[in-house]
């Protein structure tokens, strides 16, 4: 017994003691979800019941995001922020493409600005759906797991009409939108048009099932609480800081895109617990459809992508198969080892995605792709505080301290 136990624990990397004596148990939590497979596992040493140490183990996803961009073209690194949360994919399309756009000195449309929000803010309440859903699951609460999927599948349909596919969008080009679903089909109004006058009747059945429920209050409740000091000493954001009293949101603290033109309010917990947590990001969903009626209203008619004579977009097709300069500028965009080009230089672009501040840092040396590619998710940097949280509580506050920091794999891909 003691054997495996040796073979578990590397001491010199967590530094635990295993004492039969006093009974001491280690523990390997996890995987929590087929995703956090080699990406995230807790160590854990309990006495009894009680967690006395906590050590979070980060690995690899997808083995390298960042490394990966390097070795792709400005338009092909979208597809990989995909992946960084294929929760909420477009929150990481946009944010990537305006760190690119700022290099190149590209200012987009208002039509493609405004578009982009809609889409940003549909995919932070689709985000924040599968948080709620799969929390109320892993606290033995289903049926709400029910009414949130079902809005979460509506959001799937918008975004398969605009991109023709549910998860991994890659709906952002330098410039604009894919050339060739530059016009909005009509049908992606209509259902959301459906959404936006329904949801937040389903957010009421979710708030009468949850937010007053004896159990789950008991164990949301004063669970995983985390102080304001907290927040600044670990560089905590979004709906993580924003439950423990901080109102900083990017969108409005430093604006991007046309966020400076809508209103909304953030909302703020008061003991940054799990149960805040909860709170702010159903308020967020609230907000987020107010954002996106107001986007809907100021969005004006014209062109979604910047001129193709930028050089920086695809032609339209019929320059490509009427024109010697469409064929070639088509050429020109797609062939290996050519793309859009700007000279050397850095662009660093702070945003506000459904878990946080979600940022690119990227560098030129004036090639067809990031020379240097480093992205700042906010999961990595809100997983920091977990052993300072846990440790104290019992093994049960685990799962609602791990589903109320909200998992995505890709962003703690290290």
């Amino acid at each position: 017994m003691e054997k495996s136990f040796d073979a578990l624990v590397d001491e010199e990397q967590f530094d635990f003691e295993y004492t039969p004596h006093e009974e001491k148990m280690l523990l390997n939590f996890g995987p929590s979800h087929p995703a956090t497979h080699g990406t995230l596992r807790l160590v854990m040493e309990l006495d009894g019941e009680v967690i006395t140490k906590v050590m979070p183990e980060l690995g690899y996803l997808h083995h390298g995001f960042e490394k990966l961009g390097e070795h792709r073209t400005y338009n092909q690194v979208v597809t990989i922020t995909d992946r960084m949360n294929y929760v909420s994919p477009l929150n990481n399309n946009f944010s990537y493409i305006l760190a690119v756009e700022k290099l190149f000195g590209i200012e987009v449309t208002e039509r493609a600005k405004y578009f982009r929000i809609l889409l940003a803010e549909l995919s932070r309440i689709s985000d924040h759906l599968v948080c709620i859903g799969t929390q109320g699951v892993d606290l033995g609460a289903f049926t709400p797991f029910l009414y949130l999927w079902k809005e979460r599948e509506n959001i799937y349909q918008m975004f398969e009409i605009i991109s023709g596919t549910r998860l991994t969008v890659s709906y952002a080009r330098i410039g604009g939108v894919p050339r060739d679903r530059e016009n909005i089909p009509p049908a992606f109004f209509q259902k959301l048009n459906a959404f936006l006058a329904t949801f937040e009747d389903t957010l009421d059945e979710v708030e009468r099932l949850l937010t007053r429920n004896k159990i789950w209050l008991n164990r949301t409740k004063d669970v995983g609480v985390i102080s304001k000091e907290d927040v600044f000493q670990y560089g905590l954001t979004g709906p993580v800081a924003r439950a423990s009293g901080v109102e900083w949101d990017i969108r409005q603290a430093e604006p991007y895109s046309l966020y400076d033109t809508v209103d909304f309010e953030i909302p703020v917990g008061e003991v940054g617990d799990v149960y805040d947590r909860y709170l702010v990001r159903m308020e967020e969903m609230r907000q987020s459809t107010h954002i996106i009626k107001q986007a809907l209203e100021k969005m004006p008619e014209g062109e979604m992508n910047v001129d193709p004579d930028t050089k920086v977009m695809l032609p339209k097709k019929d320059d490509v198969y009427n024109t010697i300069e469409g064929l070639i500028h088509q050429f020109e965009i797609i062939m290996t080892n050519r793309g859009p080009r700007t000279g050397k230089g850095e662009a660093y672009v702070p945003t506000e995605s459904p878990n946080g501040e979600l940022s690119y840092y990227i560098i030129s040396n004036g090639g067809n792709g990031p020379y240097r590619f480093r992205v700042r998710p906010p999961s990595f940097y809100n997983y920091q505080i977990l052993p300072k949280i846990l440790e104290g509580r019992l093994l049960s506050d685990t799962v609602a301290v791990l589903s109320s920091l909200n998992i995505i794999a890709g962003e703690l891909d290290r």
